[in-house]
């Protein structure tokens, strides 16, 4: 009897020692993964709008008039503890206003647009047009479509990092 109870103390030894290492491992890798090195990026839209050769800030109760234009600037910046990978960030286009062209600007960034709502992006959106000879030709579309633009970064945004972009649009 003094044998068994010797096995049944080890076993039950045994038992609670792999109990122990194992809420143990399943503590330090939930404790990993919720502290585990990942990306925050904070993105900021920012608009104004152009008067008089200044720029005023555009809030909810700016009215704006057709012929102005809006200079929207997008900030963002990773205050996580990990690089962001292939970083990318939409502005949209507002209805009632038109792209400018040429205005998007992003160091090191390309940027592509949408003429579908943000559903596909290209450098240069086609559409097509039909010829008087009722052939399809494939042309760029014009700006005045464009309806998103998204800037897209090949360096990761480094924790701490920041990044800007900008874009105009002018009321139609």
């Amino acid at each position: 009897m003094l044998k068994s109870k010797k096995k049944l103390s080890a076993l039950l030894m045994a038992t609670m020692t792999l109990m122990l290492a194992g809420a143990a491992g399943f503590a330090q890798r939930h404790f990993m993964l919720a502290n585990a090195a990942r990306p925050e990026v904070n993105v900021q839209l920012s608009g104004a709008v152009e008067r008089d050769s200044k720029l005023m800030s555009l809030d909810k109760s700016t009215v704006v008039n057709p012929g102005e234009i809006l200079d929207w600037n997008i900030a963002a910046e990773n205050t996580g503890n990990a690089s962001a990978l292939e970083y990318k960030t939409v502005g949209h286009i507002p209805r009632g206003t038109e792209f400018v062209a040429g205005s998007a600007k992003a160091d090191a960034a390309k940027a592509l647009y949408s003429i579908d709502g943000g559903k596909s992006f290209s450098a240069q959106p086609m559409i097509e047009v039909k010829q008087v000879d009722g052939n399809v030709k494939r042309v760029p579309a014009p700006v005045s479509m464009y309806t998103e633009i998204r800037y897209e970064w090949s360096d990761p945004l480094a924790q701490g990092g920041k990044l800007s972009a900008s874009y105009k649009v002018r009321v139609k």
